[in-house]
């Protein structure tokens, strides 16, 4: 105890990364407060807004790593979900209220996965209006939530992947329903919400989701993840919680470029690097990268465009 009768602090985590797997009603604030707790710094962030209804991969910055999110926000991700068809919601999830029933029809597995395939690859997506885009400066959901009709452009989204899975009937206090299960793997800024709503058009009926779990953030997936539950039961045995360090957690999403003594410290003072011919980068696709110093330590990020590779974000101090 100290002389003023407290416990010493609890010393703050290392800088790095930690995969929480996000518990159902929690927003993502919740668990970014919850991890300044059992971190022991306030310098913790998120990459990547889960809504309260879903569940799953929760990509947490600690200390320098914050520094990491803005860029692994813009990583793919992966989701199952399950659509329900039958009802649509104010919200287009379970949280929103029914505001449209078409009874469903009897779908063959064709039509099912024809729909899907209609929202596959690159396409115009309309956000759902509870998006957090900002309309005039203030975010779409408040609106709503205001009372203002809202109804946002389309925009270009890309789905690598929507595949159904299990098909059932099921019987709800609004009447019968058919809930369809998928997995889906999106690039950023592609709404599952939005998936589901016109999933269930295409088949000609309206639909909303009952489940959304992520699975996976770039490199980043369930299998490394941790609950609050877990994370806390670590402090019973360690000063402080695990994370996963700078090096390895840029190299679990970006390509890994192995830098020189000289390129390190070229790069301490924010210069430019010749780019990696083996990239087949270009200035329409540049490609990220963690580089790595000869002691294994995150130097910096990089952007490599096929002319140079340039640092974004620089870690290391200067020598």
């Amino acid at each position: 105890m100290t002389t003023q009768g407290r416990a010493p602090r609890r010393p703050s985590a290392a800088d790095g990364i930690v995969v929480v797997d996000k518990p159902a009603t929690w927003t993502s604030h919740d668990v970014v407060s919850r991890m300044r707790t059992l971190a022991a710094t306030r310098k913790v962030g998120h990459a990547g807004t889960l809504d309260p209804m879903a569940t799953g991969v929760l990509v947490v910055g600690v200390g320098k790593a914050t520094k990491l999110l803005n860029y692994i926000v813009g990583a793919d991700k992966d989701y199952e979900a399950t659509i329900r068809l039958g009802f649509s919601t104010t919200t287009e999830d379970a949280d929103g209220e029914i505001v449209q029933a078409i009874a469903p029809s009897r779908y063959g597995r064709a039509d099912l996965e024809a729909a899907a395939q209609g929202l596959t690859g690159d396409i115009m997506q309309v956000p759902s209006s509870v998006s957090a885009i900002k309309v005039d400066g203030k975010r779409a959901y408040d609106r709503v939530r205001a009372g203002e009709d809202v109804t946002l452009d389309a925009r270009p989204a890309r789905v690598p992947r929507f595949d159904v899975l299990e098909v059932r009937e099921v019987s709800t206090p609004s009447g019968l329903a058919v809930d369809v299960d998928v997995f889906v793997t999106v690039s950023s800024g592609t709404y599952v919400r939005a998936l589901g709503r016109d999933f269930a058009l295409a088949l000609g009926t309206v639909g909303h989701l009952t489940r959304l779990r992520r699975t996976r953030v770039g490199g980043y997936s369930l299998d490394s993840s941790r609950t609050l539950e877990e994370l806390e039961g670590e402090l019973a045995g360690a000063p402080t919680i695990e994370v996963l360090p700078l090096a390895q957690a840029a190299a679990a999403t970006f390509a890994v470029r192995n830098l020189s003594a000289d390129e390190t410290v070229a790069l301490g003072f924010g210069k430019r690097l010749a780019p990696n011919p083996d990239l087949g980068a270009s200035a329409e696709e540049p490609v990220m990268l963690a580089g790595i110093d000869p002691q294994g330590e995150l130097t910096a990020l990089l952007k490599d465009d096929g002319t140079k590779t340039q640092p974004v974000v620089v870690f290391a101090a200067r020598q």
